[in-house]
């Protein structure tokens, strides 16, 4: 089973539609004792910083999110449910949940802001996140601010829109991107399909 972590904002519906469209057993939910017992989280994230990291926060999942990952639970962040596993965003003024170093930044270019739509993601890192999935590959994007991580290390894909900036994550249990993998077609699946693999061990 693998559980879609419900704190009052996110793409609910269309996560849990695609995981079944992998054959996976998703469970939308904000109990801590069914995240405890999931085989993997997915941290999903539409809206504000602040007013996501205050739903998690008024939900009471802030500590047991941390604990869950920190002991290896296998976690998958979406679109601002990356954003939030940082320390900050310029977004807003409540601290993220930071489990990786680094804040998140505004676009500064002349570009239309918010990207939306489809663009291409480029492997950094070879995370079995995104085992199938070829280098170039096209996603769907809707934001306005993106990551930038202290440690570069973890940074697993990238993608150009006026200038390159980080688009997915990956250390040890958790993989995060800035792009739905949920509306992003054949690609997506694929992304979906591993973690749910990996969930399963």
């Amino acid at each position: 089973m693998i559980a879609i972590v419900d704190y009052g904002m996110g793409n609910l519906g269309s996560v849990e539609k695609a995981l079944r469209a992998v054959a996976a057993e998703p469970v939308i939910t904000g109990d801590p004792q069914v995240l405890e017992q999931a085989s993997g989280l997915i941290l999903p994230g539409v809206g504000a910083f602040d007013d996501c990291m205050s739903g998690l926060t008024q939900s009471g999942l802030v500590t047991p999110l941390l604990e869950l990952i920190a002991a290896g639970k296998p976690s998958l962040g979406i679109c601002l449910g990356l954003q939030m596993l940082f320390e900050r965003s310029e977004e807003g003024k409540s601290p993220g949940l930071g489990v990786f170093p680094g804040r998140v930044e505004r676009f500064r270019h002349e570009l239309k802001i918010p990207q939306i739509g489809w663009n291409q993601v480029w492997v950094k890192q070879a995370a079995p996140h995104l085992e199938g999935v070829t280098d170039g590959s096209w996603f769907y994007f809707v934001h306005s601010y993106y990551v930038a991580p202290e440690d570069p290390s973890i940074i697993a894909t990238t993608t150009e829109y006026g200038y390159e900036f980080c688009s997915a994550v990956w250390r040890d249990n958790v993989f995060a991107c800035q792009y739905h993998p949920e509306k992003s077609q054949a690609a997506g699946l694929q992304v979906l399909g591993n973690f749910k693999r990996l969930a399963e061990g």
